[in-house]
């Protein structure tokens, strides 16, 4: 049988994310799972993954529970060695578990998933010309991941609400924000929103569409 390797951007294991692939994968399915920023202190993360003024940033979680916001190319260039570690242990597919946009992420020979590949085209598809709402965890990718959304065909509506917790507004609030906005649909962009989160955002009344819960079930069709 093939061996799933799981990449976060973060540290592994993810405590909240293994269990919505634990409900769809086979349970003889052989994983591993491995995190850029595993083994590294707060300190070191905020030495060599630091943002900068402008630049796209991400947000992941540390096995303390406490939420990191790195720089997304520094991210990218730590995550290529991570595949190539996760690649030689065995590895015959390869899932990021980060919705983020990434520009050459490669693999030599094992299947790479990355949901920004696949989940504008899935949603589309879902969607057809329905107003999508998607929530982000950060104000500043309204802006820096936007470009991906281009084949829904019209603009999303956005809002911001961290499933991470810390300040701003919550995902329950984001949600009905972009309902009151005209939203149809509502997508929960990025891998840290779990199904607690869709049901906070379901109070809305409208269709939630779960990134992790949705990348899942593609995944476990080839694995």
């Amino acid at each position: 049988m093939s061996k799933l390797g799981t990449l976060t951007i973060g540290q592994a294991p993810r405590a909240d994310i293994t269990p919505i692939l634990d409900d769809v994968l086979d349970a003889r399915l052989a994983r591993r799972h491995a995190g850029v920023l595993d083994g590294l202190s707060r300190a070191e993360i905020e030495r060599d993954f630091a943002t900068e003024p402008g630049k796209p940033v991400l947000i992941t979680k540390l096995l303390d529970g406490s939420a990191a916001v790195i720089d997304r190319a520094r991210t990218e260039a730590a995550a290529q060695a991570k595949l190539a570690m996760l690649e030689a242990e065995g590895c015959s597919t390869i899932l990021m578990l980060c919705t983020g946009h990434f520009e050459s992420l490669r693999t030599e020979k094992a299947r790479l998933v990355e949901p920004d590949r696949i989940l504008p085209l899935t949603v589309a598809a879902l969607v057809q010309g329905a107003p999508l709402g998607i929530i982000v965890p950060l104000a500043e990718q309204i802006s820096s991941e936007a470009g991906k959304w281009a084949p829904l065909g019209r603009a999303p509506l956005y809002a911001a609400a961290s499933p991470y917790g810390g300040g701003g507004i919550s995902v329950a609030e984001a949600a009905r924000d972009l309902a009151g906005r005209g939203a149809q649909v509502l997508l929960m962009d990025c891998m840290g929103f779990v199904e607690r989160h869709r049901r906070e955002a379901g109070e809305a009344g409208l269709p939630v569409i779960l990134s992790n819960s949705l990348i899942a079930k593609l995944v476990s069709e080839i694995v």
